[in-house]
């Protein structure tokens, strides 16, 4: 069997970003990486307010994109 795809829309990446923003503010972040903590919180979070149930993986994989999208923007 195949793994799940994660397919995103811009409402998830809304809800993925605000969840991110709230783990930095609640210094789940410390330093370059979120902290064990903080991904069990985006995880759950994420889940609870899209009914999506993204692995670390797929979720770590869109960070990594949107930060490289935004190095290129910026």
């Amino acid at each position: 069997m195949g793994k799940e795809l994660a397919i995103w829309n811009e409402g998830l990446v809304d809800v993925f970003c605000d969840i991110c923003i709230k783990e930095v503010d609640n210094n789940n972040r410390p330093h370059t990486h979120f902290n064990p903590e903080g991904w069990v919180n985006i995880i759950n979070n994420f889940s609870k307010e899209t009914g999506k149930e993204y692995t670390r993986k797929q979720l770590k994989n869109k960070w990594d994109s949107l930060k490289d999208h935004w190095k290129l923007w910026k």
